[in-house]
């Protein structure tokens, strides 16, 4: 299913409370406001908050004080999934019904086994995982050999239920990446959309927000690409809506690894002011567009006016030091 004709352009920037805002989160929330404003749709910010061991408390307040110290001003209530956990259990329980997710009793440490043992090539896993003119599409861990897809062990315990992946490409067109494809059942195998203990994973959650909020573009950073054949898969089955997506391009540091919390990258909230402007045309420029003269907001409008999504590069960008 795709997205009715005549729905209202629908953006959203979904962070996790898990740390600041930094510089290539900035990237993220511009590009994704940029996409959604310049069309005069809306744009939503959700905390993705269903990891509870890893929020910092206080830290969702930070990130929604420094997206409205850049002008990045939202509509409506800011969502957080810890909050939504009903919305969850109802398209857990369609799948279930459908038969459409199993339990497993693998561990990490039991499918890495499996993953490394020696097989022939006819029963082993293709290599053409997805891609781009031959450029096979991230991987995010070793592909999941079905252990438990025909049935629980005997005497074993439920760790997670895994999504029973349908065979054959998943197809879509990323707006700066082109036609892409993957065969998700190859590349990742059934995965994982609830733990046995409770907590729903991420890619059910972020299907069914977007589908419950409206979103029709999802604009965000390209470490995501890989996650979006798998997300086209749920919707499928849970029969909701695909919407467009466009994956930016990151932000790395001097090692050439994408920018993030737990690397010490600097946090736009300790920005004095005459700074803000300067993060501000670094993420204008990372996102192929020239920033204005003038105030932040002054700069923000002039290129809500004149973004030009042609010119948003695929390359990674080099925080500055």
């Amino acid at each position: 299913m795709t997205t009715a004709p005549g729905t209202p352009p629908t953006g959203r920037f979904a962070p996790s409370p898990t740390g600041p805002l930094h510089l290539g989160s900035l990237v993220a929330a511009l590009g994704s406001w940029l996409s959604a404003r310049a069309k005069g749709g809306l744009w939503l910010v959700r905390m993705e908050d269903l990891d509870a061991p890893r929020v910092i408390p206080g830290a969702a307040d930070d990130i929604l004080r420094t997206l409205e110290r850049f002008g990045l001003g939202w509509d409506g209530d800011v969502v957080f999934q810890s909050e939504r956990l009903p919305l969850y259990e109802a398209a857990f329980e369609d799948l279930f019904r459908k038969e459409e997710v199993y339990a497993c009793a693998c561990s990490r440490a039991d499918i890495a086994r499996a993953a490394s043992a020696p097989i022939s090539e006819e029963e082993g896993v293709s290599s053409n995982m997805g891609s781009r003119e031959g450029r096979p599409l991230a991987l995010a861990g070793p592909v999941y050999p079905g252990t438990c897809r025909p049935e629980l062990p005997r005497g074993g315990i439920a760790r997670a239920f895994r999504f029973r992946v349908p065979p054959g490409l998943f197809t879509f067109k990323d707006l700066l990446f082109g036609s892409l494809s993957e065969d998700v059942e190859k590349a990742v195998g059934d995965f994982v959309v609830k733990r046995a203990d409770g907590p729903y994973a991420y890619q059910l959650a972020v299907v069914v927000d977007d589908a419950a909020q409206g979103v029709t573009e999802v604009v965000r950073g390209a470490d995501l690409l890989g996650s979006t054949a798998r997300q086209i898969a749920l919707q499928r089955a849970l029969s909701l809506p695909t919407p467009s997506y466009a994956h930016l391009p990151l932000v790395v540091g001097p090692d050439g690894k994408k920018l993030g919390k737990r690397d010490g990258a600097l946090a736009l909230e300790t920005l004095k002011e005459p700074r803000v402007r300067g993060a501000l045309a670094f993420a204008l420029r990372a996102l192929g567009q020239d920033p204005a003269e003038g105030p932040p907001r002054e700069m923000l409008e002039e290129a809500r006016l004149r973004f030009d999504p042609g010119r948003v590069p695929r390359e990674p960008r080099m925080a500055p030091r």
